[in-house]
């Protein structure tokens, strides 16, 4: 179970970095409009190279204890929304659309669906 919560907590911070490296600078995209694009690409690779700290670990990690690659995919794919959405609105300012909550349920379904097997075993 420890193994498992590690893996998890390693996904949940690999992706709040990484939506960083990769939207952080859309806050303000004035501010980023005038920087040649090889500085952006730069400066979101330093920033992904934590991510992927993280994220390597995670994955031998969770594999380690038996997970497919489809579950941790699936789990990656979950918690990834779980953290764009608030910073999509929170820190980028969009609205909220309700197709959001209906993507996001389809996307539970696809984790209901790779993990299926071992719940109704449990």
């Amino acid at each position: 179970m420890l193994k498992m919560l590690t893996t998890i907590t390693l996904l949940v911070l690999s992706n709040a970095v990484m939506t960083f490296a990769w939207y952080g600078f859309l806050r303000k995209p004035g501010e980023s409009a005038g920087m040649a694009m090889w500085k952006l690409v730069l400066m979101s690779w330093g920033i992904a190279f934590f991510e992927y700290c993280l994220m390597i670990p995670a994955n031998h990690l969770g594999r380690s204890i038996g997970m497919s690659l489809a579950q941790l995919k699936i789990m990656q794919e979950v918690i990834t929304l779980c953290i764009f959405v608030p910073f999509m609105i929170f820190y980028i300012g969009e609205q909220w659309k309700w197709d959001y909550l209906w993507a996001f349920l389809c996307i539970l379904g696809a984790v209901f669906f790779v993990n299926r097997e071992a719940l109704l075993a449990s």
